[in-house]
């Protein structure tokens, strides 16, 4: 199975070098804030993805042009590892394309490198901004200034399977502390016999670890780059999984011979803490027996706190080097917030984080599940995050071979530590 971490891991790397020796390859012209509806311009569009959604991009580019004959636009797309090496060469040589579909993880690397456009003199003029909460756009922010536009948003949530949970005789997770989680989940893995587990030791995904960050009113990394926790602060958290890996959660043994997929895909654990796009995946890798989920706020590590955020599935950015400004702009406000874009896409890119494009989705059962959810999570959503460093792919994977590492027992939390601070002082220090 293709993984996107995996990918950014070993490209981003990469990249880094020769988005340094890049830098400052813009050579585009000063933006202004008005289109000239009169001048011919030719655009060329970049994104990652499949023939099903090159058609869709197909359909929105044809509405687009014919609200706007002067602009023609070129598409192009490859899958994501090829994309970003694409990128590379062409960052290399300053002629990216005009408008990118963008991967939050590059946001940094791109912008610090001077290699997209500042979006800011669009903002409330070609870019419409009352479409997008002020914390949506803050997500495209680098260093105060805005360089990517979200086409969509999800959220980290707790992912339950109802008929699993039917099978083995045990109720929904009413929600609650994370001590409450993990009595629940030892009461779905006694009642499974063997067979079904709780869910997974949720000290292995470092997003789990940022939302008792944020709880306390910290975070993984300051937009300088600094780290939000201290090695005692990550033994807690590591040492509070002990107990899960001792019987509760599903064996480390196992969730490696069910792989490619995992177990709460395989029925085999109740539930899953992820970001609240994956369900579809998981309604499809389960099958019919197994028609729908529940969508749950993660456990609550301090009651009343903003310890969620919400966090772009994609953006669309434009190239420094762009010779038509205002024209990529005015495309990037057209697949953003068109309702043209928000009925021919609909969630293809995730829930769109545009109220105009959203409201002309028609959204499947599950896509509503979403919508609700993120409607139902408002009082914990705070600011989403310094936009991650440079280098946050390779961390967050080590977390999760560490993380990995302790279900096998192979490694005893304080090396786990060690190990990490260890590689985090190679990556903040590149």
């Amino acid at each position: 199975m293709f993984s996107k971490k995996r990918a950014f891991a070993g490209v981003a790397i990469a990249t880094g070098a020769a988005l340094a020796l890049a830098g400052c390859a813009g050579g585009g012209t000063e933006a202004s804030d008005t289109l000239d509806p009169n001048e011919e311009v030719t655009l060329d569009l970049a994104f990652w993805g499949n023939d099903v959604r090159a058609e869709l991009y197909n359909e929105v580019i044809a509405a687009f042009e014919e609200e706007y004959p002067n602009i023609t636009v070129n598409s192009t797309f490859l899958g994501f590892p090829e994309f970003w090496e694409k990128r590379q060469t062409e960052a290399a040589g300053g002629n990216l394309p005009d408008v990118m579909q963008f991967d939050y993880s590059y946001m940094r690397q791109y912008s610090e490198n001077g290699l997209l456009l500042d979006l800011d003199p669009f903002l409330g003029g070609i870019i419409e901004t009352e479409p997008l909460s002020d914390n949506i756009l803050s997500i495209g922010v680098v260093g105060g200034t805005t360089y990517g536009i979200p086409t969509s948003t999800n959220a980290w949530a707790l992912f339950t399977n109802p008929t699993l949970l039917d099978e083995v005789g045990v109720d929904d997770f009413a929600g609650g502390s994370w001590d409450d989680y993990s009595d629940w989940m030892a009461e779905v893995t006694d009642a499974g016999g063997g067979d079904v587990y709780g869910g997974a030791d949720y000290t292995g995904r470092i997003q789990n670890f940022e939302v008792q960050l944020r709880s306390e009113g910290s975070y993984l990394f300051s937009d300088e780059g600094e780290p939000g926790f201290d090695e005692a602060r990550l033994t807690e958290f590591w040492e509070e999984g002990a107990p899960l890996r001792d019987g509760i959660t599903t064996p480390q043994q196992t969730a490696e011979e069910l792989a490619p997929l995992g177990p709460f895909d395989s029925a085999v654990s109740a539930s899953e803490l992820t970001w609240d796009n994956f369900g579809a995946g998981y309604l499809a890798n389960l099958g019919e027996g197994y028609p729908e989920l529940n969508i749950i706020a993660p456990p609550v590590t301090v009651e009343g706190t903003q310890d969620l955020y919400l966090k772009p599935s994609m953006l669309h950015t434009i190239a420094a080097n762009t010779e038509h400004p205002e024209a990529a702009a005015t495309l990037v406000n057209f697949l953003i917030n068109s309702d043209a874009s928000g009925e021919i896409f609909g969630t293809n890119r995730g829930l769109p984080a545009s109220s105009t494009a959203l409201a002309a989705a028609e959204l499947d059962p599950l896509s509503e599940q979403v919508k609700e959810y993120e409607a139902s999570i408002a009082d914990r959503l705070g600011d989403a995050p310094p936009v991650p460093i440079v280098g946050y792919g390779t961390l967050e994977e080590k977390f999760r071979v560490l993380g990995t590492e302790l279900g096998f027992g192979t490694i005893t939390v304080e090396d786990a530590v060690s190990q990490f601070f260890t590689e985090m002082d190679v990556v903040l220090n590149q």
